[in-house]
């Protein structure tokens, strides 16, 4: 649920940024740095669009995610935990070279852009959180199936790591 709250809020900064880059928003309200010159430079958009506008996008494939994990029948799936934690990796990786270009290309610091940055390291760090606790879930859920079938006395095998192995391969 962190997870999503956090997309939430990062849909909003980067919903923002785009309003105003997009000129439906006349002036960004900055208080810290210089929004506009970062907002204006030609790093602020890729491809024809605007960076803004792929951070909506990808908050948006984040919260989904979060959203899809938080159902039953996907919670405790291992591979859904892999692509939030393997999207999230990347928007970190994203923001940081952003923040860079801020830092030493542009010359100017935009809050809104650092707030997202902020968002995603929060997001990168909760996604992997998220991956080990499913990952150690399924790890025990194979050591208990393992040890139940073991003292059952209906498989031939004589240790854990040989059930689990064979569970791992079903």
């Amino acid at each position: 649920m962190l997870v999503a709250l956090f997309a939430l809020a990062g849909i909003f900064v980067a919903l923002y940024l785009a309003l105003y880059k997009l000129g439906y928003i006349g002036v960004l309200v900055c208080s810290v740095g210089s929004c506009e010159t970062v907002q204006t430079s030609k790093w602020a958009t890729m491809f024809g669009v605007p960076i803004a506008v792929w951070g909506v996008g990808y908050y948006i494939g984040v919260l989904a995610i979060a959203l899809v994990g938080m159902t039953p029948a996907f919670s405790e799936r291992r591979s859904l935990s892999q692509l939030l934690a393997g999207m999230t990796s990347f928007g970190l990786v994203f923001s940081a070279w952003l923040t860079y270009l801020e830092l030493w290309v542009i010359d100017a610091i935009c809050q809104w852009c650092v707030i997202s940055a902020i968002l995603a390291l929060i997001l990168c760090v909760l996604s992997w959180l998220d991956l080990r606790d499913v990952t150690a879930w399924n790890d025990e859920r194979l050591l208990e199936e393992a040890a139940s079938e073991l003292r059952s006395g209906e498989v031939e095998m004589r240790n854990t790591a040989e059930v689990m192995r064979q569970l791992e391969g079903q």
